[in-house]
């Protein structure tokens, strides 16, 4: 199946998903709205008992939109297109440039979904799937959305550049707990294919992605720092935190080192640290002003 491509005409290294994935996931979605529709409904009946019918059969209508129509709406939006089922077989529902889905998006999945799905039991969908060189249903369709692959195997994930040396450590007091991993996808896939781009488009794309993480991590970029290197700063700061964790949660789970013994892992912390960056100072500056902002020194 052909890879996922933006407004830019750029392709993504996401894969769309095939229908046997697809179908599972809707199975397990469908087993949970519906047990969840009958034990409403089981406890509407009793409740509603002395009411007259035209009453039970308003609240009938009404918990079969809200549950089996609103519920999945709701958990795609709130999820950015990770229903539970979907979550279980590795699954995603983006955008067709590849970006995390909206409300209008579920919207429409959802409405459209209640024809192709409730009414003919995924006859439709399975048909429009199978056709679909990418395997969208008419709801994908309609809502210009795709259901991918999250899980895709570490051996094909190619490596992130690595920021400028000159900007190593600079985002270190970044707040990263707002960014979505729809977003670190974008941008991951952004910088491993930014030399294969044409330099008008990946610049285009580069910056659209920068406006999003600003948007999400409420600092701008210093001035003078190209959107690019900035991506590229930032990815390398949260693959800096992850391994501090990592090796944080290592140490304490090493055994305790003998009486006049080094620690074990005082080796390696003294290495880390004599092999980190050092950012420029006054006094190594080879000229007699400061480099301004982020720049690299002229």
């Amino acid at each position: 199946m052909s890879g996922v491509v933006t407004g830019d005409a750029v392709v993504l290294g996401l894969r769309p998903a095939r229908l046997p994935s697809r179908a599972l996931a809707l199975f397990i979605d469908l087993l949970v709205v519906w047990a969840a529709y009958l034990l409403i409904t089981i406890g509407l009946a009793a409740a509603t008992a002395s009411l007259d019918e035209a009453a039970q059969t308003a609240l009938a209508i009404t918990s079969f939109v809200l549950v089996l129509v609103g519920a999945p709406i709701a958990v795609e939006t709130l999820s950015h297109g990770r229903s539970l089922g979907k979550m279980a077989c590795g699954l995603r529902v983006v955008r067709d440039d590849g970006g995390p889905i909206r409300f209008r998006h579920a919207l429409v999945r959802g409405a459209i979904g209640v024809v192709e799905i409730l009414m003919t039991f995924g006859v439709v969908a399975c048909i429009a799937s199978l056709v679909s060189e990418r395997g969208r249903r008419i709801g994908d369709v309609f809502a210009g959305t795709l259901v991918v692959r999250e899980r895709v195997p570490a051996a094909r994930t190619a490596a992130v550049p690595p920021p400028p040396p000159w900007l190593a450590g600079r985002f270190s007091g970044l707040d990263l707990s707002a960014v979505p991993d729809a977003l670190w996808l974008e941008i991951r896939q952004c910088l491993t294919r930014m030399r294969q781009l044409d330099p008008v488009v990946g610049r285009r794309l580069a910056e659209r992605l920068a406006d999003e993480l600003v948007a999400r991590t409420g600092t701008p970029p210093p001035p003078g720092v190209p959107a690019a290197e900035y991506l590229a700063a930032v990815v390398g700061e949260r693959q800096a935190r992850d391994a501090r964790r990592a090796f944080a949660s290592a140490e304490r789970g090493a055994p305790e080192a003998a009486p006049g013994s080094a620690a074990p892992g005082a080796a390696t912390v003294r290495r880390t640290t004599a092999a980190a960056p050092a950012v420029p100072s006054e006094a190594t500056t080879p000229t007699a002003a400061k480099p301004t902002g982020f720049a690299p020194p002229a």
